[in-house]
């Protein structure tokens, strides 16, 4: 056994596991695992499951990483997670393979930050660069765009999707999909604009910030509904051209959506 790995801990035959993998004291690793270069798994965590484990990734003490969907539905099929690259996953963290009923993969994208008790469910597709707070629990099938910011507490409805540079205050309860840019907080979620520092932070300019606040009040202020709010955002692309690809982020997000939008 690599000097790398503890001696207590216990490692399947069949698991393929880079030479640098750290694996502390009583971790588990399942049989269909498979662990890239640089990544770290503290002590006392399960990774099970059809797993596939990027490079420099850091578990920390007591996650359970793996584990099979909780969906009565579930009958034993060999659904998979796929982790990518410089996640930080804190304690006691779960995050679950998928199902049949969709596309049988639960998917963490590459540098997320994802801290202590926070719950994954199945066939959830998380992007980039985001930070889900302590507690937060996403059930099954919710999709999160890149750079979201999820605040501690906060409880996601199946099917809901949140989208990119999103700013969710804690122990919001989210029940319909998050357009991109926006920062809001409550139960029920309650909009109050767009996330102008973040998006200035990530290298927006002030001409696209101005044209997504514009978007944001033709969606919300307007008393338009989605299809009448995307129409004027387009004619909004044609006056504000430097801004064209925001704008078209959120009118694609918009367009696809089918649980409505959060508008409390």
């Amino acid at each position: 056994m690599s000097t790398l790995i503890h001696p207590t801990a216990i490692v399947s035959p069949g698991a393929r596991i880079a030479d640098d993998v750290q694996i502390g004291p009583y971790s588990i690793i399942g049989e269909n695992v498979v662990i890239g270069a640089g990544t770290i798994v503290g002590p006392h965590c399960v990774i099970d499951g059809h797993t596939t484990v990027g490079a420099n990734n850091n578990f920390y003490r007591f996650c359970s990483i793996g584990g099979m969907p909780q969906d009565k539905k579930y009958a034993g099929e060999a659904t998979r997670l796929e982790i990518g690259d410089g996640n930080m996953v804190r304690e006691y963290v779960t995050i679950n393979t998928g199902t049949a009923q969709d596309v049988g993969i639960t998917r963490l994208g590459d540098d997320n930050w994802i801290m202590a008790y926070a719950h994954i469910a199945h066939d959830c597709q998380i992007g980039h660069h985001t930070v889900i707070a302590n507690g937060v629990q996403l059930a099954g099938h919710i999709h999160i765009g890149d750079w979201a910011i999820l605040g501690g507490l906060t409880a996601i409805h199946q099917f809901v999707r949140v989208g990119a540079h999103t700013m969710i205050g804690g122990t919001s309860s989210i029940r319909q999909d998050i357009p991109p840019y926006l920062i809001g907080a409550g139960d029920p979620f309650r909009p109050v604009g767009i996330n102008s520092e973040g998006l200035s932070r990530r290298g927006y300019t002030p001409e696209s910030i101005a044209a997504l606040k514009e978007a944001y009040k033709l969606l919300y202020r307007r008393n338009l509904n989605i299809e009448q709010a995307c129409e004027q955002m387009r004619a909004l692309q044609q006056e504000r051209p430097l801004a064209n690809d925001a704008i078209q982020l959120m009118v694609d997000f918009l367009s696809s959506s089918t649980r409505g939008i959060a508008r409390s």
